[in-house]
Formats: C-alpha cells, sequence, structure tokens
C-alpha cells in the first residue's frame, strides 16, 4: 500500500474519532435496499436532527473505535454498515432512523451506543421509541403546569365570579320583587266599597215618615 493511500485511510479514521469525540451515541445500520432518492430524503431528516449519517469501510470503522466507548460496535460491522452519531440527543440517532426504517419498509437496525451502554438491535428498537428531551421536558412541564392552571382558573373564578355564577346571582337578587306585589294587594280599592254601604241614605228614610206624628 503506497504512502497516500495509508494518510487517506488515517484521514478516515481521525475523521471518525473526532465525529465519536463527545458523542452521545452512535447507531449503526444495514442501509441496503434503499434508493439514492431515499438516502438522500433519510440524510435530510438526520440533519435536520443534528444527526450526522455516515457509510464506512467497516475496517476503517473498527480501526477508529478502538480502544472507545464505541468499542463494542465491532461485533456488528459485517457487510453493509452505516453509522449515526448524535453529539447533542442520546436517541435522536435511534428514533429518527427507525421512523425512517418503518416509511421506506427498509434497512435494518445491527447496534449502537447510547450515552456509553452498547444495546443490541432488540435493544436499540427500545431505545427508539423514547420521547426526544425537549418532548419530555414538554410533557413533565405540561403535567405540572396543568393542575396549577385548573387551580388559578378556580381561583379567578371564585374571585371574579364567572358569568354563568354570575348572571344567576342577579335573578336570585331580584327575586324580591316579585315579593313585592302584595304592595298592589294593599291597596282596598275592593275594601273602599264599605263606604259607600255607610252612607245611610235608606236609613234616614225612616226620620221621613215619623214626621205624620204630628
Amino acid at each position: 500500500m503506497s504512502e497516500a493511500a495509508k494518510q487517506e485511510k488515517q484521514l478516515i479514521i481521525d475523521e471518525i474519532k473526532a465525529k465519536l469525540d463527545g458523542a452521545q451515541s452512535a447507531v449503526v445500520i444495514d442501509y441496503m435496499g434503499i434508493t439514492v432518492a431515499q438516502a438522500d430524503e433519510m440524510r435530510r431528516k438526520l440533519r435536520e436532527a443534528n444527526v450526522d449519517y455516515t457509510v464506512y469501510k467497516n475496517t476503517l470503522m473498527k480501526r477508529a473505535i478502538d480502544g472507545t466507548d464505541f468499542a463494542q460496535l465491532a461485533e456488528v460491522l459485517e457487510g453493509p454498515s452505516a453509522i449515526a452519531i448524535s453529539k447533542e440527543d442520546a436517541t435522536a440517532p435511534a428514533r429518527v432512523l427507525n421512523s425512517i426504517i418503518k416509511e421506506f419498509q427498509k434497512m435494518e437496525f445491527k447496534a449502537g451506543v447510547v450515552e456509553g451502554n452498547y444495546y443490541d438491535k432488540a435493544g436499540i428498537e427500545e431505545v427508539a421509541s423514547i420521547p426526544s428531551r425537549d418532548e419530555l421536558i414538554a410533557k413533565f412541564m405540561g403535567s405540572i403546569q396543568s393542575p396549577v392552571g385548573k387551580f388559578v382558573r378556580t381561583l379567578a373564578a371564585i374571585a371574579e365570579a364567572k358569568p354563568a355564577d354570575g348572571a344567576a346571582a342577579p335573578a336570585a337578587e331580584e327575586a324580591p320583587a316579585e315579593e313585592a306585589a302584595p304592595v298592589a294587594e294593599e291597596a282596598p280599592a275592593e275594601e273602599t266599597a264599605p263606604a259607600a254601604e255607610e252612607a245611610p241614605a235608606e236609613e234616614a228614610a225612616p226620620a221621613a215618615e215619623e214626621a205624620p206624628a204630628e
């Protein structure tokens, strides 16, 4: 092997080492079966998740991972292999690749190392089901804010009297207006009739009849 070829290989090995340095996870897949268009789409989705995806020769990857936390991946570096690496989100490579595998119905996991732990194919598939860090934070915040928000709304409803409750309250307070109706009944318009009966016009008639006494 020429010196130039050796230097070229060393550059690739150094490149892999640099990508793995400080990485939270690395997942190896068998990429066979996908088309060029599908490969481009897969790389785009992985880039959006800040995941580096590259196809390297197995021999170079084995040399690059030797003595690192990713050394166990050498066990699966046979046949077509590609590696997805993330320095930000530990579950991103497995999670994004899993959705792509389901979409294309092609490729399959080989193994992976996530936060220093080695996972075989089945293990990586389980890791793929773990929500992202942002999703976990959002769910956690939602779970603690929901009861607080409900409590605050309840206090606000009590303090401000919700429209529905406020509308009902005046109705109850206005009810006494109907009780005032008896005032109209107290107007003894009909009870004044006896005043007419008291006019003893007819009872005075006997006085006139006494006149013949003379």
